[in-house]
């Protein structure tokens, strides 16, 4: 036992981890259990706990108790009431320790009691718990950082960082330093406070509702909402422990009852909060809200809770996004149509206020949940509100992160084809938006833009089909201007982009580096401004002619499979076919595998007979893009070839392929058997 008390506390975590197996050994055999055992492991361990200048005996000694906590329901018994006093209020001491290990594991202790003796245990520590919270609320930065030696560079930083920012910054969403701080940085105290707390309620039950007033509530709600993401988080679990555990007649508990209109408002601000962890603390305390109601219980709170639940339905991290799913399901029973249609006014607002976040992974969310009631919902339903949506995905479209622009394309080209008359005012400023995204430098978005102008011609029919193919013909032949070096990111920082945002080169000012931004490593995004992103010189480069022709293959690949259009399309084929004979530029190959992507859609479009025609006319890049030395073209090329073979018969492919070079059958052969 020495041993094992000895490695409790030990400097190394590992020891003192191995020393936690080791006494839970010996504590799951009754031999051990002798009255001088139990004295002397009684006295161990509150030597370790009162240890005055380690806390890793302190860790250690707290970790025994629990142990010994978890060894036995009659631990009591063993070890007597008279160290379970001592033991709880050393715990309550070191809620306040310097250490946040010691501070946790005694929270951890102190929940562990209240299982063993119930609610009495939080009775006589009730006022020191709620005291640690109310204490620690606020927070003095320049205090807060003098007292960690984790934080004398941030204390630095912070030091000689003006509070007052100029007013040219703060409008790209500059914020001050110490804001930082307090948004991120640990909150000594009141996180452990409330992690505490969480324990206490998980080991008190349903029997701890007899403690939940309304100061109570108040005191929570101000954690819910406060300035630290931490806090905010260790708040919504509380939370979903203080709903969880239901009585076992089915009933919901007398405090849910009493105050759900105040905790679904609670929990539907944690829904929308701009940290993903705390939107999963609160996601998970939204589903045990739930759980704990009845379904008629439930509806009279689904006009608050459901939008934000919809929402994150598409929310970026993937936590946050699987999970809402899951309780969707849960919750709507396949009559998620249904009640999106019943709230849909609280939905619109809900969703048009998301796209002005200030988070670009929110307002690419409500894009998506826009295109959703464009796509799912009854038109009735969607048709009053068009005129207030559309505007809000407009400005979704002139966004400086690309993910967003994208999301807007795609869901205006969905508003277009289910409320055509409607959206006709707005079709000017549509296209040049839709063609800005169609020769945008990311090439998901060129192919999203290529799909929303599809829906733009299939809704309104030839007209529209003539201007696009005017510009899809202008904008091929740009191809021809494109200069010998091309630069795919010419004039762009070489680094990866962030967000979705790629910034100019600058020269290494050091005005260029100073008073910036701050990140946080868990920050979802920089605050990216929200409106007139779209053409921004310093997130957007000059497109290149060759992206411009690209974006334009991209859409006639996706016209081909229209009947309508497929004839006009086939037109300018000899033109796609001339394009892809020049190479002198760098990233010819980048065009040429677009091309060979698209071009088997586009056939199956034309019809045989009409393709065979123009099929020769793309043999001498074919073959040149096998030999490229680039995979991906190489792939390309292949790949499109078989897919012609598949289309047109492997004999007339052979065949034509022989009329235009018989040395080049072999290199055929070759492609067609791997």
């Amino acid at each position: 036992m020495n041993d094992v008390l000895s490695k409790l506390g030990s400097y190394k975590r590992l020891e003192r981890d191995a020393g936690v197996t080791e006494l839970s050994e010996i504590l799951s055999s009754n031999e051990w259990i002798t009255d001088e055992s139990v004295r002397t492991l009684k006295g161990d361990i509150l030597s370790l706990i009162e240890d005055c200048e380690r806390w890793e005996s302190r860790q250690g000694g707290l970790l025994a108790a629990s142990v010994v906590l978890k060894a036995s329901d009659e631990w009591s018994v063993v070890f007597g009431d008279e160290f379970g006093e001592r033991l709880r209020i050393k715990a309550l001491e070191l809620l306040s320790d310097d250490e946040f290990r010691v501070r946790l594991q005694a929270g951890e202790v102190l929940g562990l009691l209240c299982i063993s003796n119930g609610c009495s245990v939080y009775e006589k520590s009730r006022e020191a718990i709620l005291g640690i919270i109310k204490d620690n609320l606020e927070r003095n930065v320049n205090d807060s950082i003098k007292q960690s030696d984790h934080t004398s560079y941030l204390a630095e930083k912070l030091a000689t960082t003006e509070s007052v920012i100029s007013e040219e910054n703060s409008g790209a969403g500059y914020i001050d330093a110490s804001q930082i701080f307090h948004d991120t940085a640990g909150w000594k105290g009141l996180d452990t406070g409330m992690r505490c707390l969480c324990c206490v309620v998980d080991g008190c039950g349903v029997e701890f509702d007899t403690f939940v007033d309304s100061d109570f509530l108040q005191l929570i709600f101000s954690t819910l909402s406060h300035t630290n993401r931490f806090v905010r988080e260790s708040a919504f679990q509380l939370l979903s422990s203080l709903v969880r555990a239901n009585p076992s007649d089915g009933n919901a508990r007398p405090s849910i009852v009493k105050h759900g209109k105040e905790l679904s408002v609670a929990l539907g601000r944690g829904l929308a909060d701009n940290w993903s962890q705390v939107r999963l603390a609160a996601s998970v305390a939204t589903r045990e809200f739930l759980l704990g109601l009845t379904e008629r219980e439930r509806a009279t709170f689904f006009a608050e809770l459901l939008p934000k639940m919809c929402l994150n339905r598409y929310y970026v991290a993937e936590g946050v996004r699987l999970y809402s799913q899951e309780s969707w399901r849960l919750f709507t029973q396949q009559r998620g149509k249904e009640l999106v249609e019943t709230h849909i006014c609280g939905m619109v607002d809900y969703y048009i206020e998301q796209t002005t976040s200030d988070n670009h992974a929110v307002r690419e969310a409500a894009c998506a949940c826009i295109a959703e009631l464009g796509s799912k919902i009854g038109a009735s339903f969607v048709q009053p509100y068009v005129l207030r949506l559309l505007p809000a995905l407009v400005t979704c479209f002139k966004d400086e992160s690309w993910p967003v622009r994208d999301a807007a394309c795609i869901a205006c080209g969905n508003f277009v084809k289910c409320f055509a008359d409607e959206c006709r005012p707005s079709m000017p400023e549509l296209y040049r938006l839709f063609f800005g995204n169609l020769s945008d430098g990311i090439p998901s978005v060129r192919q999203g833009a290529a799909v929303a102008l599809v829906n733009v011609i299939e809704t309104y029919g030839d007209t529209e089909l003539t201007f696009v193919l005017e510009k899809a013909t202008e904008g091929i032949t740009k191809i021809k201007e494109q200069r010998d070096l091309s630069t795919k990111h010419e004039g762009l920082e070489a680094r990866p982009a962030v967000f979705g945002v790629v910034k100019a080169t600058r020269d290494n000012d050091i005005e260029l580096h100073s008073n910036q931004q701050m990140y946080s490593c868990g920050s979802l995004a920089p605050k990216l401004k929200r409106g007139g992103g779209c053409m921004h010189s310093d997130y957007r480069k000059p497109t290149e002619p060759w992206e411009v022709a690209d974006g334009f293959i991209n859409l006639l690949g996706e016209l081909s499979r229209l009947p309508s259009a497929s004839q006009r399309v086939s037109d300018l084929l000899p033109l796609v076919a001339e394009t892809t004979n020049a190479h002198h530029y760098t990233h010819c190959h980048s065009y040429l595998e677009t091309v060979w992507k698209q071009l088997p859609r586009v056939a199956k479009g034309c019809g045989k007979r009409v393709f065979k025609r123009h099929l020769e006319l793309f043999f001498p890049s074919l073959f040149y893009s096998l030999d490229c030395g680039v995979l991906l073209t190489s792939a390309a090329a292949g790949d499109c070839l078989c897919a012609l073979r598949d289309y047109v018969g492997e004999v007339i492919l052979k065949g034509r392929v022989e009329q235009f070079d018989s040395r080049m059958v072999s290199k055929l052969n070759s492609v067609l058997t791997h």
